[in-house]
């Protein structure tokens, strides 16, 4: 497991998921099992994958109640983000859009948990 700070996401197949991420993220967990897998994204934090079957106690609720942001550095990288990621299977919830803090787009994986990338235009 990891060291730092971390994110769990609740999964219906940890498996599954991890593959998605894989494609996604253009890396491989660092530790993966049937129930679990975790990855370290470039900030350092660490985005696990729990299968929820196994989880005590049991979640209350299922994805998709909050966002997971992943911060790029200029609207160009939104839209391009947006082109590889819906390549890679990602279910596209709101296409890329000038909101009042930035450029966004939001993605789904396969548990409905909502991807948001997005830049912050700076004043």
């Amino acid at each position: 497991m990891t060291d730092s700070n971390s994110i769990l996401l609740f999964v219906s197949d940890a498996p599954e998921s991890a593959s998605f991420y894989a494609r996604l993220l253009g890396q491989q967990p660092v530790e993966a099992s049937a129930t679990f897998a975790m990855f370290i994204l470039p900030s350092g934090l660490g985005l696990g994958l729990w299968g929820r079957a196994g989880v005590e106690p049991a979640p209350a609720v299922v994805g998709g109640g909050c966002d997971l942001g992943f911060k790029v550095e200029a609207p160009e990288m939104v839209d391009a983000l947006h082109v590889e990621w819906q390549g890679k299977g990602a279910t596209i919830l709101m296409p890329p859009t000038d909101l009042d803090f930035g450029r966004s787009f939001v993605a789904a994986d396969p548990d409905g948990h909502r991807l948001r990338v997005y830049t912050v235009i700076e004043d």
